[in-house]
């Protein structure tokens, strides 16, 4: 099992980097290198460089990753959740999937791993 070396936006809540961090994961905040004010190209760049897998539920960065592999620059790896799904996962729901992913060996075949809630089996369905 690889252990990936991760950046997050500010988008992504502390308990998080937290959780990971208290698994022996590197985890470099955007925050702690760029301040408060970031620009997402910058942010999406220094991942990139630096081998990092970036994290994040924002919109316009999951864009500019559209943008890179439209360019022929698929030299990136982001684990991205739609801002609405943070209603439906828990944290601890998150930290699993990248747990999860680190023990795939076919990550990042595409660039992009998309972390979606996990069915929840419902009263009715037992």
């Amino acid at each position: 099992m690889a252990a990936f070396s991760f950046f997050t936006d500010n988008h992504i809540r502390q308990p998080i980097v937290d959780a990971l961090r208290k698994k022996g994961r590197d985890v470099v905040r955007a925050v702690d290198v760029f301040g408060e004010k970031n620009d997402d190209e910058e942010l999406f760049a220094y991942a990139a460089r630096e081998g990092r897998v970036f994290l994040t539920n924002d919109e316009g960065i999951h864009a500019i990753a559209h943008e890179w592999l439209q360019a022929g620059r698929p030299n990136f790896r982001m684990v991205y959740w739609r801002v609405e799904r943070r209603r439906e996962m828990t944290d601890g729901d998150i930290v699993r999937v990248l747990e999860e992913l680190e023990a795939k060996p076919d990550a990042f075949a595409y660039p992009i791993e998309y972390v979606k809630p996990k069915r929840r089996v419902a009263d009715s369905d037992r």
